[in-house]
């Protein structure tokens, strides 16, 4: 444990920090929490992008997680994520285990009214294959 994290009572843990993060919230942004619930196998939303910077946390099972300009990795229960929103395609968000649910809690800053997500098009996709890393 940090010693700025030393005051805090049993139980309590600071999983993961993100240097700078007001930074990246637009103005007038509200925070949302929400819990993605995916069946054992489930593949997730088709790529998309969020309005606004999301940080969260697997709280059940693995989760195959991949951003543009980041290899595809496996998020397991305990691990924190972060995406930055705007431009950037989340391509995967997918349950990683055949036979289990997996889930996540994730904190969305974005504008009101905009959507939770945008699915982006296939022409799109194209363009900005480039910028896919894969492993």
């Amino acid at each position: 444990m940090s010693a700025e994290h030393a005051h805090l009572p049993p139980g309590v843990e600071v999983v993961a920090t993100l240097p700078e993060a007001a930074g990246r919230i637009p103005a007038g942004a509200e925070a949302r929490t929400i819990r993605v619930t995916l069946a054992p196998g489930d593949p997730g939303a088709p790529p998309h992008r969020h309005p606004g910077p999301v940080f969260g946390y697997v709280t059940e099972g693995e989760i195959l997680f991949e951003l543009e300009g980041q290899p595809p990795r496996v998020l397991k229960a305990g691990d924190a994520l972060f995406e930055p929103g705007g431009d950037v395609i989340h391509y995967q968000g997918a349950n990683n285990l055949p036979d289990a649910q997996s889930q996540l809690v994730v904190m969305m800053f974005a504008p009101p009214g905009s959507p939770v997500l945008t699915v982006v098009g296939e022409d799109e996709l194209a363009e900005r294959r480039h910028l896919r890393v894969t492993s």
